[in-house]
């Protein structure tokens, strides 16, 4: 099977790219989390799942 470019190469620019940490993640408290949650589905009345646009029935 021909490839693009030689094998020998890959991974040529991750390599050589600098590792940087990854910065320290903190999720809310829960406190926080569940009050959001509460706002999102009762107050707001948010469908749970991806948003999605409506759909448009043209012909």
């Amino acid at each position: 099977m021909p490839t693009h470019g030689s094998l020998t190469k890959a991974g040529k620019v991750r390599g050589q790219t600098p590792k940087i940490q990854a910065r320290q993640r903190t999720s809310p408290a829960s406190k926080v989390r569940n009050k959001d949650n509460f706002e999102k589905r009762f107050e707001k009345r948010i469908a749970p799942g991806q948003k999605k646009p409506e759909r448009t029935h043209r012909r």
